[in-house]
């Protein structure tokens, strides 16, 4: 898959903005490894191969297990994340997939237990931010294959 146009080329200053957004969401209170989660989860829920392998890469440069990046999936059933992180996947889902049935009340007050209303507002925007660089990654057909053998690629 070629890629198609390059945004960030055509357009630096969104892509600046997109950047300074990131920026600020790395000097909030909320834990990398929560970001992690949201990044990798989004990713999946969006179909976007480009942040699932750079998140999946970056969360185990943290440190993260690969068995909870391989839950992901299904984190509902897995025993491998905490109820708080639980809480957090359920906004993930809820607000990526928004036009189902938004963010529902019962998930908001299950949020409430574990965060204060500046770490969900955080939340969201690291998953606001998560779902727009999905778009524009597969809007363009960005690729994040470096390193990987050729052969693994035909």
């Amino acid at each position: 898959m070629k890629q198609r146009i390059s945004i960030k080329d055509l357009e630096p200053n969104a892509y600046k903005a997109m950047f300074g957004l990131e920026k600020y969401l790395n000097t909030t209170g909320l834990d990398k490894t929560l970001r992690n989660l949201i990044n990798i989860r989004a990713a999946q829920i969006n179909g976007c191969a480009y942040c699932i392998e750079k998140h999946s890469a970056e969360a185990l440069s943290d440190e993260e297990h690969q068995k909870r990046i391989f839950a992901l999936t299904a984190w509902w059933e897995s025993p491998f994340f905490t109820e708080k992180e639980k809480s957090l996947l359920a906004i993930t889902d809820e607000v990526s997939l928004i036009a189902d049935k938004g963010l529902t009340d019962i998930t908001f007050q299950t949020a409430r237990v574990y965060f204060n209303e500046n770490e969900i507002a955080q939340i969201i925007m690291q998953i606001g931010t998560a779902n727009i660089w999905n778009r524009i990654a597969i809007s363009t057909h960005m690729f994040h294959g470096e390193g990987i053998p050729q052969q693994a690629l035909d």
